[in-house]
């Protein structure tokens, strides 16, 4: 039996064809290999299904005489590249969230070509319904990558610490107690001959990894020096380095995305979930959306804040009262909860250029109380 290539139009369909009439509304599923297409006219009427491989050449091939229209992606690894280049092409490009959409996440009939029909139904409706989601720049992305990779290498080099440490404490023996930068070779002195023969070539990879590190440290301070001068802004804030600091600015980029600054907790993910029915109103973890390696970097802010080496804060205040309330997640709520604080204090310096003043609360209530007096 031949299989059918819906690539092929058929017979009624052929007078609708994507040369011939529009509007048009493409949805396309992206592959890590291949990417389905579906077309639909102006009356949501299926004129084309199709396959395109997922590169560059070949997504030049297929769209680069085509009349412009409005084309739905779904956001994933391929999404970046693949928006920009078909922005540049003149099309209007809707990178959605599908993740946020159940008609697509939640189907029962999920394949690609479903679900690249679904995404131009739901553009061709309204774009809004498919959580459009807005990428970075490829400067920025680059500039991020950075970032990405010294992340990985600090994750590695964690990893064989941990091994090494695991592999001595077998033997009965224990690695000196020291910063993971700080352990190497050297530091293996009154161990057996036999274990540091053993665990040598994993402190040699761990000593190479950490001048990789402080070779990347370098190269962020000087991008953050001289591509990104607004970065000096969100570091007056203590707890907030270089890398937070750039690392907030490559992932949101365009400070007036957001209508006001407390937008930015739920666009990091760090605002509670909700179910609101009725009376009736249940307390929710967060919702951990967005981006998670920025997430991150604001909860470890957060975690120094908090710590006794923090200097003294209204943040500070705000959040050990926080932690003050008692029960076994206390602490644990009030560091999440300082962290999207954090986001929306880096937002606000950022577009207003203020001066951060640490005490700020603090000095207004004590100004209040001695009018009263």
């Amino acid at each position: 039996m031949k299989k059918r290539n819906t690539s092929e139009l058929s017979p009624k369909r052929a007078s609708k064809a994507p040369e011939q009439e529009g509007p048009f509304t493409i949805g396309m599923d992206l592959g890590d290999k291949t990417s389905q297409c579906c077309t639909l006219d102006k009356h949501g009427e299926v004129v084309r299904e199709c396959g395109v491989a997922t590169t560059k050449k070949a997504m030049l091939r297929t769209f680069g005489a085509m009349k412009h229209c409005r084309i739905a992606i779904e956001v994933g690894t391929h999404s970046p590249w693949v928006s920009r280049l078909l922005k540049s092409l003149g099309y209007e490009v809707i990178v959605a969230n599908a993740r946020q959409v159940k008609l697509i996440s939640e189907s029962s009939r999920k394949d690609d070509r479903l679900d690249a029909q679904t995404l131009a139904r739901l553009a061709r409706v309204d774009p809004q319904l498919l959580r459009p989601i807005q990428h970075r720049s490829e400067k920025a992305q680059g500039h991020l990558m950075l970032i990405r990779v010294r992340a990985a290498l600090v994750e590695t080099r964690s990893s064989l610490v941990n091994t090494a440490r695991g592999l001595a404490k077998a033997t009965g023996e224990r690695l000196v107690q020291c910063d993971t930068d700080q352990l190497r070779v050297a530091r293996m002195e009154g161990l057996p001959a036999e274990l540091r023969e053993a665990l040598e070539p994993l402190l040699q990879q761990v000593e190479s990894l950490t001048e990789e590190i402080h070779e990347s440290d370098r190269k962020i301070e000087q991008i953050a020096r001289t591509e990104y001068p607004e970065t000096t802004l969100l570091q007056q804030v203590s707890g907030v380095g270089t890398l937070i600091a750039l690392t907030f600015v490559l992932t949101v980029e365009d400070r007036e995305r957001f209508q006001k600054s407390r937008d930015v907790g739920c666009y990091v993910g760090l605002r509670p979930k909700r179910s609101d029915s009725g009376q009736r109103q249940p307390q929710l973890r967060i919702t951990k959306e967005g981006d998670i390696y920025l997430r991150k970097m604001l909860v470890q802010g957060a975690h120094y804040i908090l710590g006794h080496r923090g200097p003294d804060t209204d943040l500070k205040r705000w959040g050990l009262k926080l932690a003050e309330r008692g029960g076994r997640n206390a602490k644990k709520r009030a560091i999440v909860a300082v962290a999207r604080k954090l986001a929306i204090l880096l937002h606000r310096l950022w577009v207003r250029g203020e001066v951060y003043e640490p005490l700020r609360n603090q000095a207004a209530k004590q100004s209040r109380s001695q009018v009263a007096a």
